[in-house]
């Protein structure tokens, strides 16, 4: 495979958003990803995926700096970049303004530049990628501080914006300079955003009111966050990251802000998940409701409330994924982008839409159930939808499905997927008996008793000594590790601990990285492969501060943490190395570190968390 060194690890990059969309930050200062003006729109920087072509914005140095430090402003989402040499100290401050009482703001990326100690000059890159560059973007000349890129058949133009001039005989500038204490600003913004009618220093003026009060909105935020235990700045991190992938105007939470970033370099899975995927944002709104965010939660069930409203009554079946908005069109297409590091294809949209994942359901009615339980009694007309549902997976438990991996090749009866059926159905009767709800259970209970003797008769392998991923496998998956933490199974339970023991020895390379096991194999330390599954560790981990070894939990927790980025970020997988691949920062990822986190300390008898009734 061509070796493509001048790409950045994954690991190098920190997240800046505004709840409308993020952008991604080298640790030298480079935004080398974007979509915009939401989650799921075209990408406007993606020089990640393409060094080439794929677009970015950066203002360096010219001057050889001895040190770089990047870092979030405490508890915010405001990231600060700096360089520091012998003559000169400058610090970058990036962010998406918010307004202090989480109102709406105009959607921007804001970068301040601030030259604390000498004078210095620095080069302008800015190549801007519209509609992920299927026609030549162009840019327009408004003044000399004011660009437009555009392409014909693209409404979602983009402006960019300076306090300074960036403009020379009708291009753009290749360098500007600054003096010690100056301070320069450039706006990222829609084409459509209302044009200026004040002058250059009554805009600094008002873009010096817009960073106290995106760091005051980030402050209240998470001033709601319950926990105070140890590892607290990590827990607000995951907090604040679950924040970023989750949208104000729709409620709905994306599993990532990227697409197409590689399982495994120069290999094919490379999916896009900018999208609403139903078990993430289920487990991310118990994740939420854990610390105390309970409008966070509140907002996506009126989300789903509308998904299930329209598409049962509309006579279609649920989607596993939606768009942010709701709708679901997802056609998936690849682009004419080399791909991180070489890894084709680079893929948007998602066909896995069309798949038949009958977990879902468990994960979504668990939800409901917490949320009831935690936040606000579910209105009986929403109910009355989710009885369909709870019915639907009566009928269709025993079907094969493609699974929590969304598996494309073939469908099979996977235990994960019984569990979540169970799941389904034994939260919903809890549900109808707390609140006295008028359902006949019955049919209910004769399936929910099915499925758990289904699981313990047809998925137990005598012979291996461990349940097994799916009817007739000889391998176990990591996605086994849930039945404990959803109270299937007893983490004493003799089969349990055997099965834990198998999944010890066939997916566990190193002492706290687990693999998924997509192949129906055991890897192998040395195999190519693709990388650890960052959820199968906190997974793996609670279940051993479940079981009551609190002392190894706490340990390899405090292993896993070191794999995470400079800024306590992880994306979905981790490479032997340590380096990260996969979609970055994945949110699965971090509410899986919220759960175990919250299960060690709760073994440990700590009153870490707080959740009200």
């Amino acid at each position: 495979m061509k070796e493509h060194s001048g790409y950045p690890g994954i690991e190098s990059y920190g997240v800046i958003g505004n709840c409308q969309t993020c952008a991604l930050i080298q640790r030298e200062g480079s935004i080398d990803f974007m979509s915009f003006p939401e989650y799921d729109s075209h990408s406007v920087f993606a020089a990640l995926l393409d060094q080439r072509k794929g677009g970015s914005f950066n203002t360096p140095p010219q001057a050889p700096y001895a040190k770089c430090f990047q870092e979030y402003i405490l508890d915010t989402s405001v990231l600060t970049t700096r360089f520091l040499s012998d003559d000169y100290n400058v610090e970058f401050t990036d962010f998406m303004p918010i307004q202090a009482d989480g109102s709406a703001e105009v959607n921007q990326l804001v970068r301040k530049i601030s030259l604390i100690r000498g004078n210095l000059d620095f080069d302008l890159i800015l190549d801007v990628l519209i509609n992920y560059g299927k026609l030549t973007t162009h840019v327009e000349v408004i003044d000399e501080y004011t660009l437009i890129f555009k392409n014909q058949e693209h409404a979602d133009a983009l402006k960019v914006r300076a306090t300074l001039p960036i403009t020379a005989q009708g291009s753009i500038k290749k360098s500007f300079s600054l003096s010690e204490g100056q301070d320069a600003y450039f706006i990222i913004e829609s084409a459509d955003a209302p044009a200026l009618d004040h002058t250059i220093e009554e805009e600094i003026a008002c873009l010096e009111n817009k960073l106290p009060a995106t760091l005051k909105f980030w402050h209240q935020w998470i001033k709601t966050c319950n926990y105070h235990g140890d590892f607290a700045e990590h827990m607000k991190r995951s907090a604040i990251t679950l924040k970023l992938l989750t949208s104000a105007k729709y409620g709905s939470t994306v599993a990532a802000p990227t697409y197409a970033l590689p399982e495994e370099i120069g290999g094919g899975k490379n999916w896009d998940y900018r999208y609403a995927w139903v078990r993430d944002a289920a487990f991310t709104m118990y994740a939420f409701m854990r610390l105390g965010f309970l409008e966070e939660a509140s907002q996506f069930m009126k989300w789903i409330y509308d998904r299930i409203d329209i598409d049962i009554n509309g006579g279609v079946e649920l989607q596993i994924m939606y768009r942010i908005d709701g709708s679901r069109d997802l056609e998936e297409e690849e682009l004419d982008l080399e791909g991180y590091k070489g890894s084709k294809p680079v893929r948007i949209g998602n066909a896995a839409t069309s798949q038949i994942q009958l977990d879902v359901f468990g994960e979504l009615m668990d939800t409901i159930y917490l949320f009831d339980k935690y936040g606000q009694n579910v209105m009986y007309s929403f109910w009355q939808n989710v009885e369909k549902l709870i019915d639907y997976v009566c009928k269709n438990w025993q079907n094969a499905d493609h699974g929590i991996w969304e598996v494309r090749e073939v469908k099979r009866h996977y235990l994960f997927s019984r569990l979540m059926c169970w799941v389904a159905l034994d939260r919903a009767i809890r549900l109808v008996r707390k609140r006295s709800l008028p359902t006949d259970v019955s049919t209910w209970e004769k399936n929910r008793n099915l499925i758990f003797q289904d699981i313990y008769d047809n998925f137990w392998d005598e012979e291996l000594q461990s349940y097994v991923h799916f009817k007739g496998a000889k391998t176990v998956d990591s996605s086994l590790l849930m039945m404990p933490l959803m109270k299937f199974i007893s983490p004493y339970d003799k089969r349990w601990v055997k099965t834990l023991k198998v999944i010890e020895e066939q997916l566990i390379v190193d002492d706290v990285l687990v693999y998924r096991n997509l192949h129906d194999s055991i890897p192998h330390k040395g195999d190519s492969a693709e990388g650890s599954f960052t959820i199968g560790s906190f997974w793996y981990i609670e279940c051993l501060s479940r079981g009551g070894e609190i002392a190894r939990a706490e340990r390899y927790f405090q292993k896993l943490m070191s794999y995470g980025n400079h800024l306590k970020l992880f994306s979905e997988e981790l490479s032997p190395s340590g380096a990260q691949l996969g979609n970055f920062p994945q949110g699965f990822s971090h509410l899986g570190l919220i759960s175990t986190l919250f299960s060690i300390d709760r073994q440990k008898g700590q009153n870490t968390f707080v959740l009200k009734q």
